[in-house]
């Protein structure tokens, strides 16, 4: 299975830190935030990676290469412009095949093993869902009997992790949009499975929250 790590966004909310330095190359505990996510996939296995460039993407191409250093082999779908997530996913499928690939937010940092993601799908997709953070207390789907739905009660947060059929795009056109009125969709057909996941996870996505991370991982 092949792996594909988003990391096209602009990362305004960790300006200044993103004016010169795209998001997925900031430092945590003096270590690029994407090479924790390389470092872990090669872990579980992963061998094959995606990553879409946009904001400063060259940097990430310079740093990490062809991915030999870390054992893996890393491919890039570069975008003229970022192309929101599922934009930015459907531009890559060239890339990813017509397999069920994984899928992980370059702007998170988990302790999530890997290894334990499923390789085959009862459905369109497989969404890790985490206990719902501060900055998003109601939740998105709740899990019920493996099935997400929206259930007003015992919501959980999408963690940026999942495993996606390609299958899940396949009325879209090249272009700008969002993945969440996919994931909507499949929700309603009743084909969009996940997992609770209580271990470490956070969106790294402020100062605030890149401070908290490293405070965590020193002590």
């Amino acid at each position: 299975m092949k792996a594909m790590i988003l990391a096209a966004g602009l990362g305004k909310r960790l300006r200044p830190l993103t004016d010169n330095c795209p998001k997925p190359l900031v430092p945590v505990k003096g270590k690029p935030l994407i090479v924790y996510h390389v470092e872990n996939l090669k872990k579980a296995g992963f061998t094959e990676i995606v990553i879409n460039l946009a904001h400063l993407g060259e940097k990430i191409e310079q740093y990490l290469g062809n991915g030999q250093s870390w054992g893996v082999h890393i491919a890039y779908s570069k975008e003229k412009e970022p192309l929101e997530v599922g934009g930015g996913i459907f531009n890559a499928l060239p890339l990813l095949g017509s397999a069920p690939f994984a899928l992980v937010n370059g702007d998170i940092w988990t302790d999530y093993p890997f290894a334990q993601l499923p390789r085959h799908l009862p459905g369109l997709g497989h969404l890790i869902m985490v206990d719902n953070p501060l900055h998003n207390p109601v939740g998105d789907f709740a899990i019920i009997e493996g099935k997400l739905q929206k259930a007003p009660q015992n919501r959980l947060t999408y963690s940026g992790i999942a495993v996606l059929q390609p299958a899940l795009f396949q009325d879209c056109q090249p272009g700008v949009f969002r993945l969440a009125p996919l994931l909507e969709k499949a929700l309603a057909q009743e084909a969009l499975f996940g997992e609770h996941y209580g271990g470490y996870w956070t969106d790294v996505g402020t100062i605030e929250r890149l401070q908290n991370l490293e405070n965590t991982l020193l002590s």
